[in-house]
């Protein structure tokens, strides 16, 4: 199935050709073994998706959100078809290469916020810079730096059980911003928290995106987040279209 490029925004950036793409999936399919079930997850997917657009991924539980997601994350391959990442074909690249590309170009936000429960927020932070190889200074620069990005320039040596669920989620997006990568995938970001403070998590994203140019890819079951979108996408029975 193949999905039409929208009209590029002031955030997507363009060439003389037209937008520069992030990503494109060619033909992209992903079969599961269930004991002798064999199960599609994404059916023939064709997806463009330009540089510094704000994409919303909306469908049924079990419809492939989440396979598509982790193709676009590096962390899956399709059974058949292409991934690419901005000239990276990622979808046939080394392990180790791919090891590299998560580490430098994507960050990932998750509903479950995915914290250290042991360390405090800025080393939580500091914990996306370990495979860089930055300095230990540079580290904690930086991972400052993130938490006041996000509000919670006062809140470093704070564990997380000691924030509040909206507090967690904010750490969790300066972790997956301080590495300054060009993708940030985000799983049901908001699908732990009460409508007032899914409200302020989204209004960061949204101007962390602007700001920062940054391609935002949120997965949601929340209308309301998914609105909010330049793009959306509805997938089900591992076949993609636009909404």
């Amino acid at each position: 199935m193949s999905i039409e490029l929208t009209e590029p925004t002031a955030a997507v950036e363009t060439t003389a050709t037209g937008p520069a793409l992030m990503y494109r999936l060619s033909a992209v399919t992903k079969r599961y073994e269930q004991g002798k079930r064999t199960v599609v997850a994404l059916n023939t997917v064709d997806l463009d998706i330009p540089r510094g657009q704000m994409v919303a991924i909306q469908g049924p539980t079990g419809g492939g959100k989440s396979t598509l997601l982790q193709m676009l994350g590096a962390l899956d391959r399709p059974s058949e078809g292409t991934v690419q990442l901005g000239d990276a074909v990622i979808s046939t690249m080394r392990d180790s290469r791919l090891a590299g590309i998560r580490a430098e170009q994507i960050g990932f936000v998750f509903q479950g916020y995915n914290l250290i429960p042991t360390l405090t927020a800025i080393e939580n932070v500091e914990t996306a810079l370990a495979p860089l190889g930055v300095s230990m200074a540079d580290n904690r620069r930086r991972a400052q730096a993130a938490l006041e990005s996000v509000g919670l320039g006062d809140r470093g040596t704070h564990l997380p059980a000691e924030l509040s669920g909206g507090q967690q989620q904010r750490v969790a997006i300066a972790r997956a911003l301080v590495k300054e990568p060009s993708v940030l995938l985000a799983d049901e970001p908001t699908g732990n928290l009460d409508e007032s403070t899914r409200d302020e998590i989204m209004d960061l994203l949204e101007g962390l995106w602007r700001d920062r140019g940054l391609t935002l890819i949120i997965v949601t079951h929340d209308s309301a987040v998914a609105r909010r979108a330049e793009r959306r996408l509805h997938i089900k029975q591992g076949a993609v279209r636009e909404l």
